[in-house]
């Protein structure tokens, strides 16, 4: 783990949209205060409309910061930190995006100078867990993972179909997958996904059954902090998990820490695991490095794995999070927020959102 940053006033999220294919940022802001009710969170924006801007509720925002896309570089980004600190000082940054950690990770300087902690994996651990490597890493945790091909050209993908045949899942290299069942389908997804994330794309054997997700926080020296899993029961049209229960398997918990222990994981997780429809081992089909959309859930039962990173970052060690109880289910579901035309017009021209100071009983 990194050194702890004991004075840790303010707490940066990114990730903040909320709709059919949710970011995390959101959630990781309630569970944070359902720990820290005094706790300042802000929010690091794309995009003047991401929805988790407007909200209400308990992960409301105090302040929002517009901010440069990842694939700007490291020199905006350390740019960029360096005036919203001036103005508002940063004590931890937790990153919801897939694509902000590598970013991250080549301003660690930056990030030290200006006093603000972030909890982030080692690059090399980081590289090991991309989809591309998958299979390699699965081979020496003793998991297994589906027939997997990184391909740099369409006519390579369309020799691996031949071989792992249709339908397939294509995957872009940091994130999105389309179910193709035939070639004009296949060649097109890898225009698609090539050109918004570059290569390697992926092409994936594609197997029916279960879901389940496992959401962790890895100490660095390869064992886990708390974790909780869960079996989707409600997935959307993209496949993001939309209802789920809570299990306790000791197998999903045996990979779990092999593949953490493989890794010596720093920070937050999420697996992604499919059991096969009438077998009885389960695949990984990928590891997220960061909380998934899901994880306030596990917050409510007890297992509070963001205010966990708090406290870890603060005093550089923490009881482990209660367990979360099996059985229990959530269920998401959407809602209107209303914002005015000015909170836009301030956060796309000035680029930041001032918020009025909140009422602390609203939080409890």
């Amino acid at each position: 783990m990194h050194s702890p940053h004991r004075s840790i006033a303010t707490v940066a999220v990114t990730g903040l949209h909320r709709g059919e294919s949710p970011q995390p940022g959101s959630a990781v802001a309630a569970s944070l205060r359902r720990a820290n009710p005094g706790i300042r969170i802000i929010g690091l924006s794309y995009d003047t409309m991401e929805s988790g801007i407007f909200s209400t509720g308990l992960d409301t925002l105090d302040a929002v910061y517009a901010m440069p896309f990842p694939g700007t570089g490291a020199e905006a980004w350390r740019a960029r930190l360096g005036a919203i600190a001036a103005r508002d000082p940063i004590g931890l940054l937790i990153p919801c995006l897939d694509a902000e950690l590598p970013v991250l990770m080549s301003i660690t300087d930056t990030l030290e100078t200006l006093g603000i902690g972030c909890c982030l994996p080692g690059k090399r651990a980081f590289a090991r867990r991309e989809k591309s490597r998958l299979t390699e890493l699965c081979a020496e945790a003793g998991v297994s993972t589906p027939r997997t091909a990184a391909l740099q050209s369409e006519a390579d993908i369309v020799l691996a179909a031949a071989d792992i045949g249709l339908p397939a899942y294509v995957k872009g290299a940091h994130c999105d997958a389309q179910r193709v069942t035939n070639l004009p389908a296949l060649r097109m997804a890898f225009a698609e996904l090539s050109a918004q994330w570059g290569t390697p794309v992926l092409l994936q054997e594609a197997l029916t059954g279960e879901e389940y997700n496992v959401v962790g926080l890895g100490d660095g020296g390869g064992g886990i902090l708390g974790a909780c899993a869960i079996r989707k029961t409600l997935r959307s049209r993209a496949g993001k998990g939309f209802a789920g229960i809570a299990i306790d398997d000791p197998v999903l918990t045996e990979m779990a820490g092999a593949l953490i222990a493989a890794l010596k994981w720093d920070g937050p997780f999420e697996l992604e695991f499919l059991l096969p429809s009438g077998a009885e081992e389960y695949q990984l089909l990928e590891m997220n490095p960061r909380f998934p959309a899901w994880v306030d859930f596990p917050a409510q039962l007890g297992c509070n794995l963001p205010a966990t990173l708090l406290d870890l970052m603060r005093s550089g060690t923490v009881p482990a999070p209660a367990a979360c109880p099996p059985g229990r289910i959530f269920i998401r579901h959407c809602v209107d927020y209303a914002g005015d035309i000015a909170d836009l017009a301030a956060l796309g021209h000035a680029g930041h959102l001032a918020r009025a100071p909140r009422a602390a009983q609203a939080f409890l």
